[in-house]
């Protein structure tokens, strides 16, 4: 009988080891992250940022891989039905806030059905206007719509996405007439902005501003209600238009059910590389602030920027099928 519980005991120390020395090594192999937009835009810059110093610092490769459409839907939905084993990522961004009270019917329950993972950072969102056109101030570009009620047209990364809600909130609190045009991610969006075919986008500042910079794009102003340390000189919408503010957030995700170690590991390494001054200099230069922490404030992000921008979609009244 001794010798019968003492077999036991090895056994389920092996098995104890076995498993523990399993998540020791986590991750074994590469790990996808889904980004839910085309390359070229606010997400996929962030993303690849973070992909490079992840994949030095884990030992495996982080591979970002692009799924546009639906809104958000098709690449969050992806990872939602993914295998909950820590090798399938989501790059959350307020689309996923958004779309909880903007679609009637989804096919997932973001807060119930992604694990928060870690927060990256915060963007604002920047109004950019094409060259074309005659206005340097907001001022001037609500004087401008304003004459031309049926002439400026909107661009967006899609309909529902905090680049969306931001123009929508500009519309409603200036009395500006606009058509939107939603497109499939910032990257086209931004190529017809240069392009003329479209004339004002709020887009998140990391997308735009190497286009602001290089003088393809015309900034207007910042949509916090704070001036952005990256461009001093560019007023913010709210300094013509009082009490206006929209901010983007930006995190990782995994499936539900997913090993807190995975959670752990993922979490504290994202946290070491937002702590290095030159990941810090980076995101700086595309105005966005680092946003490190536990899970569980990432998930307390979550909830608080759902139920803001599900006030903003009632007030726009937006709807998306």
């Amino acid at each position: 009988m001794q010798r019968r519980f003492g077999v036991l005991a090895v056994l389920l120390s092996s098995l104890l080891l076995s498993v523990g020395s399993g998540w020791a090594a986590y991750p074994e192999k590469a790990i996808k992250w889904i980004v839910p937009y085309p390359p070229a835009g606010t997400t996929d810059v962030l993303a690849r940022i973070i992909a490079q110093s992840l994949s030095e610092r884990l030992g495996q490769q982080v591979i970002v891989e692009n799924k546009p459409g639906g809104g958000n839907n098709i690449g969050t939905e992806f990872v939602v039905n993914a295998p909950a084993d820590g090798y399938t990522m989501l790059f959350v961004n307020p689309a996923n806030g958004i779309n909880a009270s903007l679609y009637k019917k989804l096919n997932y329950n973001f807060i119930r059905d992604i694990t928060p993972v870690a927060g990256l950072a915060r963007t604002p969102n920047v109004m950019v206007v094409t060259n074309s056109l005659p206005v340097k101030t907001v001022a001037e570009f609500i004087a401008y719509c304003k004459a031309n009620p049926t002439k400026v047209n909107m661009a967006s990364s899609g309909s529902g996405t905090s680049v969306h809600l931001s123009g929508e909130l500009f519309k409603y609190m200036t009395g500006c007439q606009m058509a939107h045009i939603p497109y499939k991610g910032a990257g086209p969006a931004l190529t017809d902005l240069i392009a003329g075919q479209v004339h004002v986008l709020f887009d998140n500042l990391p997308s735009s501003m190497p286009h602001i910079k290089s003088g393809r794009l015309r900034a207007l102003a910042v949509t916090s209600k704070n001036r952005e340390p990256s461009m001093p000189d560019t007023p913010t919408v709210g300094d013509t238009v009082a009490g206006y503010e929209a901010t983007a957030w930006f995190g990782v995700g995994m499936p539900r059910g997913v090993p807190r170690e995975a959670v752990d590991r993922i979490n504290q390494e994202i946290n070491r590389i937002l702590a290095d001054p030159k990941i810090r200099e980076r995101l700086a230069e595309l105005g966005g602030l680092p946003t490190p922490g536990t899970p569980e404030d990432f998930a307390k992000t979550i909830a608080s920027e759902t139920e803001k921008w599900g006030k903003a979609v009632a007030a726009s009244g937006a709807t998306a099928e």
